[in-house]
């Protein structure tokens, strides 16, 4: 586990196109940026099963995502880990977290990893949050809590940004990235 840190991309950058695979039975069998954006905008979350920075937060993460979904907010989670090397985040592992975890979002199988490269995503959790227009308006950390430092999962910077979304107010001025483990990218 090499500890990274997520690329702080230029807000205002533009939504990049996908059509990924889907594990869940949420939207359809293959989810592209167009289907899963919502009517306030979409987050994209790069997490995967085995990662200790994603496992401690996506609990919480999975309330916050579920609720933000019924507030009109699009949601997908991505796996872009290397199956062959981490099998625990094949899209049959996936599938079933999915459901054990109750995600009523999709969660999104990157096995070229085209789509975390065209996001610059780099680590699990990285988190991306665009407008209805699709124009980045946050990226960066869950909140502060990280496996063993006792601060609570509260999703409090993720979550801050999402309500300014929602209520049509200019993204946060201060942005933090997050921190997790770098994303297990394929060997040539």
């Amino acid at each position: 586990m090499a500890l990274t840190s997520s690329v702080m991309r230029d807000l205002g950058t533009a939504l990049p196109s996908f059509t990924l695979p889907n594990v869940t039975n949420v939207l359809a069998k293959s989810v592209s940026q167009h289907d899963a954006l919502g009517e306030k905008g979409i987050l994209v979350a790069f997490i995967c099963n085995h990662c200790p920075y994603v496992v401690h937060i996506r609990d919480v993460f999975t309330t916050l995502a579920n609720s933000w979904v019924d507030r009109g907010l699009g949601v997908v989670a991505i796996s872009a880990n290397d199956v062959e090397n981490y099998p625990q985040d094949g899209p049959e592992a996936m599938a079933d977290l999915a459901q054990e975890l109750g995600f009523r979002f999709p969660y999104l199988y990157d096995e070229t990893q085209d789509v975390a490269k065209a996001f610059d995503a780099v680590c699990t959790p990285d988190f991306f949050l665009f407008d209805a227009a699709g124009k980045l308006v946050y990226r960066g950390q869950f909140d502060a809590s990280r496996p063993g430092n006792d601060q609570a999962i509260t999703g409090s910077n993720l979550s801050q940004a999402v309500e300014r979304l929602l209520h049509g107010q200019e993204p946060l001025a201060e942005q933090l990235p997050s921190v997790g483990c770098n994303i297990k990218w394929k060997t040539a």
